[in-house]
């Protein structure tokens, strides 16, 4: 073998090993086909994934073949995958035991010598994609001539720019030049950064990525009769994105363009492997197979042993294990049997309730109001986004009608009384709330579970005067509630095991993942981002310019600024969050009366047609200026270096206090809680990590929240 795999070898020894399994198989015309089955000879819950051992066998397995079929005693090749997956791509825990740049580059190179024996192998080559195809495992497919695809295979996917990584075994070259440049980049570059979006089979079939589909119960053989029918002529191949001499010279490069726009406008420029997998993109339009190939080798390197990939392992790890395994949860044993679900308000937010609860768990919801035409409102609502996904083909017209014949509304509480789970979803004070679970609590049984969705408010408080507040939680979810995968559970010192482990079963089967808090202001994510809000505002009552604010925290690399984080979440429910937290911790929080002037006024930026923001409002830099002045701010502008270095060595001392004061189990669920409920970038391993590299908890507290492994320190 031509690549030093010497480095390699020394991570081999705990590998979960992809055995490549090969027989000959007779087709219809006599011709035989060697077909080779990877499988890790475990269950079939654990995806076959691709490391130094698996690839290096692989890569022999190829070569005999190829010598076979040379001598011709085979006339093609194919590789399928043991049921339901391909390959999940690289085995990731080897991965990121990679000890140098150096060993980095060595993988890359071992990986496309292994798949690019597929290529020229002298006799047509055939991938059999049974199921779950991920990074290398679509990679493998890539190399070959011809590709068939399960009409059910779940997820085909390229996620390495999410993990902080590209495709580096000849995706950024294989792709566009089989789909062209924009469906590439849509596959390579946004998928990933859109919680990971996959494709399905139909749209590996439309792409062209695969030439034919077949049903699961005889994929095999459909197969095998198809790759029959290529090698006797009788099936001829139509690509449909394949890309000519004009998106060639025209298109490509404009294209890249206009995706570097949007990824600067979208993420900032702090995370690398974005950037990186745009280069090689652009690179695949003129360069050959082995440059392009040497050029991956060279980004893969860099990249792996970069802080941003091992950050992002440490990300990825939290979501995959710490998140399907919550600290502190109690046997799922213990949960109640949920058979009808009140929620009590009609707006926007009740309704997204109304619709994910009936969606997932299937059973009857009624949602209520005071008003009778809001209650018919909401439910027309519901309806309407029930029909919308049977017109997306997400839902089927039976299933529309079950759905919506399980939604009801009312302005009688009394139709509670047999619900097993009731949520509020009205206005964020604290009477309103307990003015609702007091009317709810005469109506329902003793066993049925009360949850309040309140973002900063005490669970305890809303619940201070309830007859049996032991089944009382907090279940707060973050908006879109659809799409947002955290639900922050808060568990009161008065909540009992039973109702914890119900609202832990519920997040589950809702389909979020639940992080257990206790009933602190804020819980997490608020409090984090009451706290980097606050220094924002602080900042700008003391005469330091909105611009400088904006741009001084591009470095967490978070999806927006303070201030358009201000704006989404709305700018009378920010200064609400602020103010509930300067009440809570009047020395470390900021007073914003001009946060609440601006709430008044309604926006920070101009924005054009489109919603693009063109500059900020300067009828809201004056509001804020004459607030400022009112209140006796002293001016004492910083400059944005000052700034991030405050804000850093505020969060650190922040973090470090709710850690102390046990608000949730340990750092990772900070982290966690970011990840999924702030969006925190995977390339910044979450919150604390970050806080560590730069040295603001060392700063703050005399030491680190991580050891320098998971810190992601080179």
């Amino acid at each position: 073998m031509s690549v030093d795999t010497s480095t390699l070898l020394e991570l081999t020894a705990d590998e979960v090993v992809t055995h490549s399994y090969v027989r000959d198989v007779t087709l219809p015309s006599g011709a035989t086909l060697a077909l080779v089955t990877l499988d890790n000879d475990r269950d079939h819950r654990r995806p076959s994934t691709l490391g130094p051992a698996t690839l290096i066998e692989f890569s022999a397995a190829l070569d005999t073949l190829r010598a076979r079929a040379a001598a011709g005693e085979i006339q093609a090749i194919a590789v399928t995958g043991k049921p339901y997956f391909l390959a999940a791509g690289a085995d990731l825990s080897k991965v990121s035991e990679i000890p140098s740049r150096d060993a980095g580059r060595q993988m890359a190179r071992l990986g496309h010598e292994a798949l690019g024996k597929l290529h020229d192998a002298g006799v047509p080559t055939f991938v059999f994609i049974n199921g779950l195809a991920l990074g290398g495992g679509m990679e493998i497919a890539l190399h070959a001539d011809y590709r068939t695809v399960d009409a059910t295979a779940p997820a085909l996917a390229f996620p390495e720019v999410f993990l902080g990584i590209i495709p580096g075994w000849g995706g950024t070259y294989l792709l566009p030049n089989l789909i062209g440049i924009e469906n590439a980049l849509n596959v390579i570059v946004s998928n990933p950064l859109k919680n990971n979006r996959t494709l399905k089979a139909p749209q590996a079939l439309e792409l062209g990525i695969a030439d034919a589909m077949f049903g699961s119960v005889a994929f095999l053989e459909d197969s095998l009769k198809w790759a029959d029918g290529i090698l006797t002529g009788a099936i001829t191949v139509k690509r449909p994105n394949v890309p000519g001499k004009i998106e060639r010279a025209v298109k490509w490069d404009a294209a890249i363009g206009i995706a570097r726009k949007q990824l600067q406008s979208r993420i900032g420029t702090v995370a690398k492997s974005p950037y990186r997998a745009l280069e090689l993109l652009a690179l695949a339009r003129k360069a050959s197979r082995e440059e392009a190939f040497e050029a991956e080798d060279e980004a893969l390197a860099d990249l792996i042993s970069g802080d941003q990939f091992r950050a992002s392992i440490y990300a990825f790890d939290l979501v995959q294990k710490r998140a399907k395994h919550p600290a502190g949860a109690p046997s799922p044993d213990l949960a109640r049997k949920i058979t009808k679900v009140g929620i009590v308000g009609a707006g926007l937010m009740a309704s997204q309730f109304a619709l994910l609860f009936v969606r997932k768990l299937r059973v009857p919801v009624v949602i209520t109001d005071i008003d009778q035409s809001r209650v018919e409102g909401g439910v027309a609502g519901i309806h309407a986004s029930i029909d919308e996904m049977q017109t997306k083909g997400r839902i089927s017209p039976d299933e529309s009608n079950r759905l919506k014949a399980l939604i009801s509304g009312t302005t009688d509480l009394a139709d509670f009384a047999d619900a097993d789970w009731v949520i509020e979803a009205v206005f964020e004070e604290l009477s309103v709330k307990q003015e609702v679970f007091a009317n709810v609590e005469k109506i329902v049984a003793e066993t049925c579970i009360l949850a309040t969705n309140t973002s900063s408010l005490s669970v305890s408080a809303i619940g201070s005067g309830l007859v049996h507040p032991a089944r009382l939680v907090g279940f707060h979810f973050f908006n879109p509630v659809a799409v947002m995968p955290l639900v922050e559970v808060v568990n009161t010192p008065a909540t009992d095991d039973e109702t914890l482990a119900t609202a832990m079963v519920v997040a589950k089967t809702l389909g979020k993942s639940a992080v257990i808090t206790a009933d602190a202001p804020g819980f997490v994510v608020n409090r984090v981002l009451a706290k980097l809000l606050g220094e924002a505002m602080h900042a700008v009552e003391t005469g330091t310019p909105f611009e400088v604010v904006d741009s001084a925290t591009a470095p967490f690399g978070l999806p927006m600024t303070p201030f358009e984080l201000l704006e989404l979440v709305g700018l009378t429910v920010g200064a609400h969050v602020l103010d509930t937290h300067h009440a809570a911790f009047p020395d470390r929080f900021f007073e914003s009366p001009a946060l609440h002037e601006l709430a008044d006024h309604g926006k920070i930026f101009t924005r054009d047609a489109k919603g693009k923001r063109t500059g900020f409002d300067p009828a809201a830099v004056a509001i804020v200026t004459k607030a400022a002045a009112a209140a006796g701010r002293p001016q004492e502008p910083q400059t944005a270096e000052q700034l991030l270095r405050r804000v850093e060595d505020g969060l650190a001392d922040e973090i470090g206090r709710m850690l102390d004061d046990g608000v949730v189990a340990a750092a990772e669920d900070i982290d966690l809680c970011l990840i999924l409920g702030a969006g925190w970038p995977f390339q910044m391993g979450g919150v604390t990590p970050y806080l560590d590299r730069v040295g603001a908890a060392e700063r703050v507290r005399g030491r680190t929240f991580h050891e320098p492994a998971i810190r992601g320190v080179a």
